[in-house]
């Protein structure tokens, strides 16, 4: 009877301890998870926050602060007239081109070989000559240039502005020099031409080239005008290149306000 009482407080106790540990398992996993055991139906389960939050990629265009399209194109063309007027004014003097090794125009490459063959014989003050008058009538030619450049320039439709202003140090030069070189070439051939001949260039080379055809047996020729417009054309764009590098560059030389904010707001690019 002993035993018989004593397995039956086993067996109860044994059962409460089991629904103690129960209830202990359901209250974990409700707090944990928020899933109730004894109603699990009717349980909405709470996914756990992330606290990591995921890096962004940063999208956004480089600030040119309050600039307009008009503001940048302006800003530009005005460094590019500057270019101009300051390139001319250099170059066409004595000795702009001839003395200035950036823009000296040599003989031309296909007639090169002349010059070897008259200084071989003793005729070396000839060719000197032919070259310097080369340089005399870009000297002379280039002081009427500026107003075709500037028109060129005027006349300018920049439609990506803003990748010209935040563009290599000559991206503004470079984009002009595309658009306009043949319309530049064909306004200022005829300039060109005046100018050989004014110079004395075009007698010159006509002797310099006949005594080469005598002394060697052979006939050669060359567009001098087209070769010396080209090389004019030429000079300028790097004068203005170089304008326009400074520009960028060196705040000093951004002389007006439109420069200041233009090419000011591109020094953080």
């Amino acid at each position: 009877m002993k035993k018989t009482i004593f397995l039956a407080a086993g067996l109860l106790f044994s059962v409460s301890a089991q629904s103690q540990i129960l209830d202990i398992i359901k209250s974990t996993v409700k707090n944990q998870t928020g899933v109730d055991l004894n109603n699990p139906k009717t349980t909405t389960i709470t996914p756990p926050v992330n606290t990591q939050q995921t890096p962004t990629k940063n999208t956004s265009p480089i600030n040119l602060g309050s600039l307009t399209s008009t503001q940048i194109s302006s800003g530009l063309k005005e460094a590019l007239n500057l270019g101009v007027t300051e390139g001319v004014k250099k170059l066409g003097v004595t000795d702009g081109f001839l003395k200035n090794e950036a823009v000296k125009i040599l003989m031309p490459e296909k007639l090169r070989v002349i010059d070897t063959k008259l200084r071989a014989f003793g005729l070396g003050s000839l060719a000197d000559q032919g070259v310097k008058l080369l340089n005399r009538a870009a000297e002379d030619a280039v002081t009427e240039s500026a107003p075709i450049f500037t028109k060129a320039i005027t006349s300018m439709t920049i439609t990506d502005a803003k990748n010209i202003l935040l563009g290599g140090d000559n991206a503004a030069t470079n984009y002009l020099q595309g658009k306009t070189q043949s319309q530049l070439f064909t306004a200022f051939q005829p300039k060109v031409k005046a100018s050989l001949g004014k110079v004395g260039a075009d007698k010159v080379w006509t002797n310099l080239i006949s005594k080469y055809n005598t002394l060697t047996g052979q006939a050669v020729s060359t567009d001098l005008n087209e070769y010396v417009t080209n090389e004019t054309i030429n000079g300028v764009f790097k004068m203005v290149a170089e304008k326009e590098s400074g520009i960028r560059n060196n705040s000093v030389m951004r002389t007006t306000s439109i420069l200041q904010k233009v090419f000011g707001a591109q020094d953080g690019k």
